[in-house]
């Protein structure tokens, strides 16, 4: 089994990181249904603009989500290539382990 190259892992890394805090997870969750611009984000998530800021730039720098600006709003997205990159990565995974997963406890009989 051939070990992914550096920079791969590094992106995949990257990717688990941004993706380690409910906040950023939240985000991606409003971007699956829709783009929306800071202050719609705000308000569905009742949080400071500063903090959602800062975890759209931890985002950003995963290359999970884009910012696209209009007037003077910027509208995110998800980058969904980079969502395909990471689900190609943990299928490859599966895939090519060597171990096997667990039984689920109702195969087991009793």
């Amino acid at each position: 089994m051939a070990i992914p190259k550096t920079t791969d892992l590094i992106a995949v890394s990257k990717h688990f990181q941004a993706l380690a805090d409910p906040l950023r997870i939240q985000i991606i969750e409003l971007l699956r249904e829709q783009e929306l611009c800071v202050c719609d984000l705000c308000d569905r998530l009742e949080v400071r603009q500063s903090k959602l800021s800062f975890h759209l730039k931890i985002l950003k720098e995963a290359e999970l989500v884009r910012g696209r600006q209009q007037g003077r709003w910027i509208y995110y997205s998800l980058n969904l290539p980079q969502f395909v990159h990471l689900e190609q990565y943990l299928s490859e995974f599966r895939r090519l382990s060597p171990i096997l997963p667990a039984r689920i406890c109702s195969d087991r009989p009793e």
